[in-house]
C-alpha cells in the first residue's frame, strides 16, 4: 500500500459528504491501493454530527483509511492536502434568489481559497461542489494566487451523468453504452447538455446519439429541460437536494482527474476558460476535457450548430454576470 495522501472534504457533516466520504475511503476515487488521511471540515454548530460521522467511518473498518481528522479550523483542514472536495456551502432556501445565495457563498470560498493558498500542496486538485459551483471555484482560485488556475474546477459531472441516464433510457441501452455527452457552461438552469458529438452503442453497433434518438425536437427541448431542471425535480420529490448522485458525480470527477480518461472519451468539467468555442475568457466554464497525467485539456474541433451556439452564449452571459457580482461582494 502506498504512502497515505491527505484529502479534505468540507461540509463533512452534510448529506452529500455522508455518501462521499464512504466512497472515497473505499478507494473508489484514488485507487484500491492508495491509503488516505481524511480531513473533515465543518462549522462549529456541526461538531456533534461530525463526531458521529467519524464514529461511522471507524465502524466501517475501511482498510485504506489511515487516519481521520475532524476540525473546524481551515488551517488544519487544508494542511498539506493533495485533493480537496469543497462541498460545504449555504444551501438555497425557499424564496432565496440565486444572487442571495451567491453573495453568502462567495465569502466562504474567498476564505477557503486563502487557506488553500497558505496551507495546501501547490499541486492540490480542488473540486468545488457547493453552489454556485462555477463562480465559487473562480473566487476560490482568485484568492489562491500561488496555486495554478488549472487546479480549480467546478462539478458539472452530475449534469453529465443525468444527461447520459436520460439518453440511455430513451434509446433503451445501458449507461455504459452512452459516450461523450457534453455539458457546456454553468452548473445552473442555463447549462447546455449537448449530444451532437456523442455516440451510443445499440446492439453492439456504435452510432451517433442524434441518429439513435432520431428526434430533434426531443433533443432540443424536453431532453435539455429535463437535465437543466433535474435538481429541482429531485428536491420536489425527495424534499431534500440531490445527495447520493452528487456524491457519486464528485467521485467520478476526481477519479478521472486523478487517473485519466480513456483515449477518445471525454468528460465535462468546469475549468478556467481560455476562450475556446467562443466562451468568455477567465471564467469557470464547463467544457469537454480529456485528462492525461492528472492534467486536463479542453477537447478542440467539436461541431456545434446554431442551436448549440445560441445556448453557449446564454450560459456564458450568466457566468459573466455572476463573476461581476461575486467580485463586487468580496471586494466590499
Amino acid at each position: 500500500m502506498s504512502e497515505p495522501i491527505k484529502v479534505v472534504v468540507t461540509g463533512a457533516a452534510g448529506q452529500i459528504a455522508y455518501s462521499l466520504l464512504y466512497m472515497i475511503a473505499r478507494g473508489e476515487v484514488f485507487g484500491k491501493d492508495q491509503s488516505l488521511i481524511l480531513h473533515l471540515l465543518d462549522i462549529p454548530p456541526m461538531v456533534g454530527v461530525l463526531d458521529g460521522v467519524c464514529m461511522e467511518l471507524a465502524d466501517s473498518a475501511l482498510p485504506l483509511l489511515h487516519k481521520v481528522f475532524p476540525t473546524t479550523d481551515p488551517a488544519v483542514a487544508f494542511n498539506d492536502v493533495s485533493a480537496a472536495f469543497l462541498v460545504g456551502a449555504m444551501p438555497r432556501r425557499e424564496g432565496m434568489e440565486r444572487k442571495d445565495l451567491l453573495s453568502a457563498n462567495v465569502k466562504i470560498f474567498k476564505a477557503q481559497g486563502a487557506a488553500i493558498n497558505q496551507y495546501a500542496k501547490k499541486d492540490v486538485k480542488v473540486l468545488v461542489v457547493g453552489n454556485p459551483a462555477n463562480t465559487n471555484a473562480l473566487i476560490c482560485s482568485h484568492y489562491a494566487p500561488t496555486i495554478p488556475k488549472e487546479n480549480f474546477t467546478a462539478m458539472t459531472r452530475l449534469d453529465q451523468n443525468r444527461a447520459k441516464a436520460q439518453i440511455a433510457a430513451k434509446v433503451g441501452v445501458q449507461i455504459t453504452d452512452v459516450l461523450n455527452v457534453i455539458i457546456w457552461g454553468n452548473h445552473s438552469s442555463t447549462q447546455f447538455p449537448d449530444v451532437l458529438n456523442g455516440n451510443v452503442k445499440v446492439n453492439g453497433v456504435e452510432k451517433s446519439i442524434f441518429d439513435a434518438v432520431n428526434n430533434k425536437a426531443y433533443l432540443q427541448n424536453e431532453f435539455v429541460e429535463t437535465v437543466q431542471k433535474r435538481g429541482a425535480a429531485v428536491i420536489s420529490a425527495r424534499k431534500m437536494s440531490s445527495a447520493m448522485s452528487a456524491a457519486k458525480a464528485a467521485c467520478d470527477h476526481m477519479h478521472d482527474w486523478w487517473n485519466g480518461t480513456q483515449p477518445g472519451n471525454y468528460v465535462s468539467m468546469g475549468v478556467i476558460s481560455d476562450g475556446s468555442y467562443g466562451a468568455p475568457k477567465d471564467i469557470i466554464f464547463s467544457f469537454p476535457v480529456e485528462i492525461v497525467n492528472k492534467k486536463w485539456k479542453i477537447v478542440q474541433g467539436l461541431k456545434l450548430d446554431d442551436f448549440a451556439n445560441s445556448k453557449l452564449v446564454i450560459t456564458g452571459k450568466e457566468l459573466l454576470e455572476e463573476k461581476q457580482e461575486a467580485m463586487s461582494v468580496v471586494q466590499d
